[in-house]
């Protein structure tokens, strides 16, 4: 398989490892994995799962601010705890908390907070739920564990636009009269909800189903505020993938047996629901063939449960999304698995609005790697969690990676220290052969006489684009690499002062008009010269204007022609 992330040597226990790629491995002694993703309003980025730790026993404290330190007090024993784990954009851990429950449990779902806090969703491994408020640096707001005397569990926890949350799943049957939770059972396992108000408290809950197993696989909130559920139910004969329809309090409004397959016909495995922008639903989904081969398969369709779209997206190795979401041009990524017989990587996939493929990327090592979960970030890269595997182990590791747009792997800043000393680094050989100049408010002013231009002239010189194509490769290079502090590139066209024959509004006017041209022909070459994913990112902090000669060059009181005539440049940071 085509592997496009390389794994270098790991480091010691508990620390990340990163290079100039994005990419956390966070290590602890048993198998970990992250299984959900959040952005925070820091620009940091916050993901939850499981590690596998052993604590001897300790003294419970009387109070407790933080919600894993209180868990931590009444643990004493071995097994899967969930795990919340904080980067910063230089792909450094600032923040990693594991609880230690006295009973073994997983964390499956991180939302946000309006207050930069977090709902984490999980279960515990002898069947129960678990639902935590915490605020921005992990202390504990609140924390619920509910279910019922039976097994349950989680799998999902989906942020609702009251600002609470509501927890999808399913529970084995309860006969039990006294259960306040669920009186009744419908079949041998059925779907439930809970919906929590913003403070935590249990709004409601509710069980649906059949006589049969029915699981909950996840949820969305519709834009009138009704909440569209994906299903399966299974029996001896058949299964069934199901769409329901829901208010807001939890009653049914229509059921939708989307796929039925009986016995000995090809499976078909929700994995998740998003809303689109067009309030439409996907739901993707693992497709297996007739050698039970799975790749992938995306169904859209309306609240009113009329099919959109339904397409397979066949590949060349079995492959899977486990999460997909919609950028702001329509556009969907998708992350899961791809794997072959001996191996599978994490995959990363770009589908267009008509449910086609455009692109996939496989990135990791030569042993299992899977991506469960992304998030789109406000610049439109991608956070992305799930596990890594070494070579030569039998343990999973916790997996944090940042993408691109496109899918390519995006690379950590290299701005270290002060911005103005990195970026007069870079240019270090052009400042030494006097070709430019950078002043400390970030200007950079080109100083060679071949740089200029001649009167009235604003068309490049051979010279001009000679030196903007060894320039613009630097350049950009660099403040794409540090993008997440740019705010602004302005590049500004100077006129001198003179214009023949004309009065001071034409002169202005006209070098007004001159220097306009001046600026664009530089962005131009800029711009031309980059690939479609930097040429997306330049249309979003390019400025290009004119100056005529407000800012000419004056030196001992009089004012240098020839340098006027020129083009600067000028970085502007958040």
């Amino acid at each position: 398989m085509k592997l496009l992330l390389l794994f270098f040597l790991l480091l010691s226990l508990a620390h990340a490892k990163t290079t100039t790629d994005f990419s956390v491995i966070v290590h602890k002694p048993f198998d970990a994995a992250l299984f959900d993703i959040t952005e925070d309003y820091d620009r940091t980025i916050t993901a939850v799962g499981f590690s596998k730790e052993f604590k001897q026993s300790s003294k419970p404290s009387k109070s407790y601010t933080n919600a894993f330190d209180y868990l931590a007090s009444v643990s004493n024993k071995y097994g899967s705890q969930m795990s919340l784990v904080k980067v910063n954009n230089q792909a450094q851990i600032i923040l990693s908390k594991t609880a230690k429950l006295n009973r073994f449990n997983k964390a499956v779902a991180v939302v946000k907070t309006p207050t930069n806090g977090y709902f984490i969703g999980g279960y515990t491994m002898d069947g129960s739920l678990l639902v935590a408020k915490l605020d921005s640096n992990a202390n504990i707001l609140y924390f619920k564990m509910f279910g019922t005397k039976n097994y349950d569990r989680m799998s999902n926890l989906i942020l609702l636009s009251d600002g609470g949350v509501l927890a999808v799943g399913s529970s084995f049957t309860s006969r039990s009269t006294s259960d306040n939770m669920f009186q009744t059972g419908l079949g041998n396992n059925d779907i439930f909800i809970t919906r929590f108000s913003k403070e935590g408290n249990i709004l409601w809950s509710k069980k649906y189903g059949t006589r049969f197993d029915d699981n909950g696989i996840d949820a969305v909130e519709a834009q009138d505020g009704s909440i569209i559920v994906v299903s399966t139910m299974a029996s001896q004969k058949s299964r069934d993938v199901s769409f329901m329809r829901i208010t807001e309090n939890g009653n049914k409004i229509w059921l939708n047996h989307f796929i039925t397959q009986h016995h000995g016909e090809n499976l078909t495995v929700p994995t998740r629901i998003i809303r689109l922008k067009d309030n439409s639903f996907v739901v993707s989904l693992i497709q297996y063939n007739q050698v039970q081969k799975e790749h992938i398969r995306l169904v859209r369709f309306d609240l009113y449960k009329n099919i959109l779209a339904d397409k397979e997206i066949a590949t060349t190795y079995p492959s899977g999304l486990m999460d997909i979401k919609e950028f702001s041009n329509g556009i969907l990524m998708g992350v899961g698995y791809v794997k072959d017989k001996h191996n599978s990587d994490g995959l990363a996939m770009l589908i267009d609005s008509d449910l086609s493929m455009l692109k996939q990327e496989h990135y990791g090592g030569e042993n299992f790697d899977i991506f469960y979960a992304l998030t789109i970030l406000h610049n439109s890269q991608v956070a992305v969690a799930g596990i890594h595997t070494g070579d030569y182990s039998q343990e999973g590791n916790m997996w944090i990676l940042k993408l691109n747009h496109d899918a390519t792997i995006a690379q950590v800043s290299t701005l270290s220290g002060n911005f103005y000393d990195a970026l007069c680094k870079t240019f270090a050989k052009e400042i030494k052969n006097r070709e430019l100049l950078i002043k400390e408010d970030l200007t950079i002013e080109f100083t060679d006489k071949a740089l200029y231009f001649q009167v009235g002239k604003y068309t490049l010189t051979q010279a001009q684009q000679k030196f903007l194509s060894s320039f613009s490769k630097k350049l950009l290079s660099f403040i794409y690499a540090n993008r997440e502090s740019i705010r602004t590139l302005a590049i500004n066209g100077h006129a001198s002062s003179e214009w023949k024959n004309v009065n001071f509004k034409e002169r202005y006017l006209q070098n007004e008009n001159l220097s306009m041209k001046r600026s664009y022909s530089v962005l131009r070459e800029l711009f031309s010269t980059q690939d479609e994913a930097k040429q997306k990112w330049l249309s979003k902090i390019l400025q290009g204007s004119g100056l005529s000669f407000s800012h000419n060059v004056i030196r001992s009181g009089i004012e240098d022609k020839t340098k006027s005539r020129r083009v600067t440049l000028k970085i502007i940071l958040k």
